[in-house]
């Protein structure tokens, strides 16, 4: 059953994203339910992002770049019961404010996510798949005492989506992180119950896929993933180019 009592904040972290923020900014309006309030962190784009952000009444904020500090900085400002992080490059479904409430009205449910489609130039049916079978497999081999407990590994072209007071009482995210900051918080947040993927589709752009090639693609996405796995986060930036 759903809380419909619940408000519900969308935190989008910028960075140059004037390319993506259009179909965004068009998908949000379409929400219905709307969300309580959406909050732009933008972490000192030079391109047309904030004239974007403004046009479109979202409220903006600046924060140092980093999607961990720039995520921190948006669940900071919001003042809603319920936080879903949302990267620009990805398109939520409509009921998007819905289905947030009614996972979240479980008390068991600590941290869910939607399943996310890569799609854009083609959809890329071999690495959606491949992403959705790792929410599984991940956490087997690196954290399987949590795996037990129900703990699914998410990521952020996930949509993933939380309750704000739970989110401070973690800590956040770990603020130094540029990417895998979705893993940590799952970690984290398996001190207060189960993390979920909900069968409800996101659809995610294919820009990395587009510009890497779908083996280098998936290659970079689990030499990062072992990386943090095995705590050696100061190489993982250097693995993950960004992509715009």
């Amino acid at each position: 059953m759903s809380d419909t009592t619940a408000t519900v904040a969308l935190v989008i972290p910028l960075f140059e994203e004037e390319a993506a923020l259009p179909a965004l900014i068009e998908a949000l309006a379409t929400l219905d339910p709307q969300p309580a309030e959406i909050i732009a962190v933008d972490g000192g784009s030079m391109d047309a992002t904030a004239a974007l952000v403004r046009d479109a009444g979202w409220t903006l904020i600046a924060a140092n770049k980093g999607r961990a500090r720039q995520i921190n900085a948006g669940v900071e400002a919001a003042t809603a019961n319920y936080i879903c992080v949302l990267h620009a490059d990805t398109i939520p479904p409509a009921d998007m404010v819905r289905v947030i409430r009614e996972t979240l009205a479980n008390p068991k449910n600590a941290l869910a996510s939607f399943t996310p489609l890569i799609t854009g130039t083609k959809t890329r049916w071999f690495t959606s798949a491949h992403n959705f079978i790792k929410t599984w497999y991940a956490p087997l081999i690196t954290r399987p005492h949590h795996f037990v407990r129900g703990v699914r590994l998410l990521f952020g072209d996930h949509a993933m989506f939380f309750r704000r007071d739970d989110f401070l009482k973690i800590g956040g995210c770990t603020p130094g992180d540029a990417i895998m900051e979705e893993a940590d918080l799952c970690v984290k947040f398996a001190a207060l119950g189960r993390t979920k993927m909900v069968r409800r589709v996101v659809r995610t752009s294919d820009r990395r896929i587009a510009a890497w090639g779908p083996l280098k693609a998936n290659w970079i996405y689990f030499k990062v993933g072992m990386l943090w796995a095995f705590g050696m986060r100061d190489r993982m930036g250097a693995h993950y180019p960004d992509v715009r």
